[in-house]
């Protein structure tokens, strides 16, 4: 009977796998025919959680393809095209439960803006909106808003976790030296709220994207930021008090949305084009320009084929694609996008190193995302031009080094452990006793090297002295305006910015088309799927296979659920260039 069933089970598990690639591979096919834009339609974007820098694994098959998400890239290069194309007559906005971060956010409002310069209308239509949906939604000439629904805005929470009562209970102690008075990444696990340092930063902040965000929106909704703050202290709001507070224009449903704007734009039927199938459709064209995207933690080798994980910048991969984009004859000028809270200082001397060599080699401009800051600050060190935006955070020069202690938690669990040493500091990375006064002695002599050493590049790159560079550095964080005006970025702006500078340092025509090219490039599931190593059997591949994404999901739920968990990086110990919090703003 068991024979039978392990018969059936197989049988079922066969047919669901070869299910599975028959649909990948219509999905393939379908994706090698190029759609094709009706006449007559509205551009929609429907974004929805995190924007991401890095093209994400598509999956061919169309109605899961469907629910990627578009790059930052992907919605400028569409927005700029969508201006210029008779077939797009008009933009919809309906974003919902976005999670990107306030500079991306800069990035694509701004790009909103520039198409409406074309003269054809944007309508926004949110649904259970937040001041992230709102922010982006101001941009629009329109914003519809259910009647049922409401606004939710009011006001912006900062928080943090701490973890030293949890891991005193377990019986784990952290030892932490840092080079900086603000770089306190260690605090999370030392302390049991904010260090005076840390309530600085987080103030100034807040103050940023507060204030930002007031100013903004009292500019589209003809209002002063004055009465804008006056508002927020009275949100949330229903749909009725949304639209009485002269915040929204209309309250009405996502079809009257359509009807209003067919009667804008003069069409008898208006057709809805989505943003997946645009780009697809329009595929960038001009002078090519590599956009070269670090996003996630710096970490040292190569990254796990992994689907669902988090964003890495793994130093062995990076350094390859650095060298691919050096090597390219057909690439004209070279973006640095980073997006990177920093981490590992030696795999973030080895990139930069690597991009050094491509300044010499081919134009570059350093374009800083949501965050560049730390070991994602120290990457950016090429001596090239660099942008931000106001709410980029960056800055946070400084080093620490982290390393925990079990031995509590062996002695409640009753792990007994024995060893032999060879020589005085042997022990140094025993994780069952604290480290020694010589221990600690030489990591902070190490650590004190490092940050002397981060600091001279950052003085070399910026063309200041080192004292000017330590006045501002100490693990401190700097938004973008701040950064701006304290000399450690060279301007405020985006993609825009960023491809004017490095056309002019190319020296090619000012207004001639860009076709920016992605670094790394798009890849599908069967990318994934089909990349076994050829030093292991088949069967040894496809369980090691499945233990990357079991362990990816793992760590993608944790992150929903613990958002200020720290990251691998700081996990892993050792000298750390990385941001000193893990933080959102909502």
């Amino acid at each position: 009977m068991w024979k039978f069933l392990l018969g059936v089970l197989i049988g079922i598990v066969v047919t669901v796998v070869g299910l599975f690639v028959i649909a990948l591979a219509v999905g393939r096919l379908l994706q090698t025919k190029q759609p094709s834009v009706a006449e007559n339609s509205a551009l929609v974007l429907k974004l929805k959680g995190e924007i991401p820098e890095e093209a994400p694994i598509e999956v061919p098959i169309p109605f899961l393809e469907q629910q990627s998400a578009p790059t930052v890239r992907d919605l400028w290069t569409s927005l700029h095209q969508a201006a210029n194309d008779t077939r797009i007559k008009a933009v919809v906005l309906q974003p919902r439960g976005l999670v990107a971060g306030w500079g991306k956010l800069q990035e694509l409002r701004q790009d909103v803006l520039d198409f409406k310069r074309s003269g054809k209308p944007v309508y926004a239509y949110l649904q259970n909106p937040g001041s992230r949906e709102y922010y982006l939604a101001t941009a629009a000439d329109k914003i519809f808003l259910s009647p049922d629904d409401g606004l939710n805005i009011k006001g912006f929470l900062l928080q943090m976790l701490y973890f030293k009562n949890t891991l005193d209970k377990l019986g784990v102690q952290f030892q932490v030296d840092h080079i900086g008075r603000f770089k306190d990444a260690g605090d999370i696990y030392t302390r049991t709220g904010m260090s005076p340092e840390t309530r600085e930063v987080y103030s100034q902040v807040l103050d940023q994207i507060y204030g930002d965000f007031c100013t903004t929106i009292a500019q589209s909704r003809h209002k002063t930021p004055d009465d804008i703050r006056s508002l927020i202290d009275m949100g949330p709001f229903l749909a009725t008090q949304a639209k009485a507070a002269g915040l929204i224009d209309t309250i009405g449903y996502e079809e009257e949305v359509y009807s209003d704007l067919k009667n804008r734009v003069g069409v008898g039927d208006l057709n809805k084009t989505g943003i997946h199938t645009y780009f697809r459709a329009a595929p960038g064209r001009g002078d090519r320009i590599a956009l070269l995207v670090g996003e996630g933690e710096i970490v040292g080798g190569e990254p796990p084929d992994s689907v669902g994980g988090q964003a890495e910048i793994a130093s062995g991969a990076f350094t390859k694609l650095i060298r691919q984009v050096r090597n390219d004859s057909g690439v004209k000028g070279v973006i640095l996008r980073v997006d990177s809270p920093g981490g590992d200082a030696i795999a973030s001397d080895e990139i930069l190193h690597e991009l050094k060599l491509l300044s010499k080699a081919k134009p570059l401009v350093i374009s800083m995302s949501d965050v560049a800051a730390s070991g994602g600050y120290f990457i950016s060190m090429t001596g090239n031009p660099v942008l931000a935006y106001p709410d980029t955070i960056t800055g946070s020069i400084g080093v620490l080094y982290a390393r925990p202690n079990f031995r509590g938690l062996f002695d409640k669990v009753g792990v007994s452990e024995d060893s032999l040493t060879r020589g005085k500091l042997a022990d140094m990375d025993a994780l069952d006793q604290p480290l020694s006064d010589a221990a600690l002695q030489k990591l902070h002599e190490q650590i004190e090297a490092t940050y002397k050493s981060f600091v001279s590049k950052v003085a070399a790159a910026r063309n200041k002295s080192f004292v000017q560079i330590d006045t501002v550095a100490q693990g401190r964080v700097w938004m973008g305006a701040q950064a701006d005006q304290n000399g450690l970025v060279d301007q405020l702006g985006g993609f825009d910015q960023a491809v004017a500078l490095v056309r002019k340092e190319a020296k090619l025509p000012p207004s001639g088309e860009t076709n920016l090219v992605m670094y790394p490039p798009r890849r599908s599931l069967i990318d994934i799927l089909t990349n076994f190593s050829p030093e292991t059997s088949d069967g040894d591949a496809a369980q090691s296979r499945l233990r990357e994404i079991e362990s990816a999901a793992a760590q993608s739920k944790l992150r929903e659920l613990f958002p200020n968990l720290p990251g691998a990086a700081l996990l892993k110990g050792g000298l750390l260039r990385i941001l000193p919090y893990r933080f959102e703003v909502h």
